[in-house]
């Protein structure tokens, strides 16, 4: 994908901030960055096999999430509560 298909896809990055993005991933080996010797130079980015098993992690985190997001609200709203109703510590 294209570094301006990329820029469009994720509104509101700033181009830096993508850049600098790409480069972490393309160094921790999620990302592989293809150069075409064109005028001007097209430049690609794609997932490596670490990045497609990367994304299917992060997916299945982002379902359990969902999945579970009643009770970790729940949880909260216990243990805020607890922490309304708790006594002051002694000094």
């Amino acid at each position: 994908m294209r570094f301006s298909e990329l820029r469009r896809l994720l509104d509101g990055v700033t181009q830096k901030m993508l850049t600098q993005t790409l480069r972490a991933l393309e160094r921790d080996g999620l990302v592989h960055r293809t150069v075409y010797p064109t005028v001007p130079p097209r430049v690609e980015y794609g997932l490596t096999d670490l990045g497609v098993e990367a994304g299917r992690l992060t997916s299945a985190i982002g379902a359990w999430s969902v999945e579970h997001a009643r009770q970790i609200l729940a949880a909260r709203q216990n243990f805020d509560n607890q922490a309304a109703t708790a006594p002051e510590p002694i000094r």
